[in-house]
C-alpha cells in the first residue's frame, strides 16, 4: 500500500468543525473542490460518510493532510487524524497517505481573494479549497514521479507490541 494507485483520489482537510474534500480526474492532472463533511462535537468521526462519498466519487485513494505545525513537529491535530486515517484503512481497501498540509489553508484564502471572492461566511468553501491545494501539490509530484508523504497502516495491519 505504500503507493497510491492510478485513478481518482479524494484529498481530506480534517477540522474540528467541518472536513473539506477535494477530487482529482482520472488522469490525475486536476484537482476539484467536492464539498464538506460537518462534524459534530462529542461525536465519533464520519468515517462512514467519508467512505460513502468516496464511493459516489469512485476514487482510487485517500490523501489526508498530516497538520503538523510550522517547525514540522506532531500536533493533537495530527495525532487525531493518524488515529482517524488507521481505523478507516482497516474499515476500507483503498490506499491512505498522509500529506503535511503546511499552509495549505493559507494558500486556499490567498488563492479566493486573488479571485476577487470574499471568505467572509465561506469556511466550508475554504476548508474545499486547502483539500483542493493539498491535492494539488500531490498531483504535481506524481507527475514526476514522486509520491509524497507516508502511506497508513490499517489498525489490523500494525505490527504488535513485544510481549515482555
Amino acid at each position: 500500500m505504500a503507493a497510491l494507485v492510478p485513478g481518482r483520489l479524494l484529498a481530506v482537510d480534517w477540522g474540528d468543525k467541518r472536513i473539506g474534500l477535494a477530487v482529482s480526474d482520472e488522469l490525475g492532472m486536476l484537482a476539484s473542490p467536492a464539498g464538506i463533511i460537518a462534524r459534530r462535537a462529542g461525536k465519533r468521526p464520519p468515517l462512514a460518510e467519508l467512505m460513502r462519498q468516496a464511493e459516489a466519487l469512485d476514487v482510487t485513494g485517500y490523501v489526508f493532510g498530516l497538520p503538523i505545525d510550522p517547525a514540522g513537529a506532531e500536533t493533537d491535530r495530527s495525532r487525531e487524524v493518524r488515529d482517524v486515517t488507521a481505523k478507516l484503512a482497516a474499515r476500507q481497501p483503498l490506499p491512505i497517505r498522509l500529506v503535511d498540509e503546511r499552509f495549505t489553508t493559507s494558500a486556499a484564502l490567498r488563492s479566493i481573494r486573488e479571485q476577487g471572492g470574499s471568505t467572509r461566511g465561506r469556511k466550508g468553501d475554504v476548508d474545499a479549497m486547502a483539500a483542493c491545494v493539498l491535492l494539488e501539490g500531490v498531483l504535481r509530484a506524481a507527475s514526476q514521479g514522486v509520491d509524497m508523504g507516508e502511506p497508513v497502516v490499517p489498525v489490523a495491519a500494525a505490527s504488535p507490541a513485544p510481549e515482555d
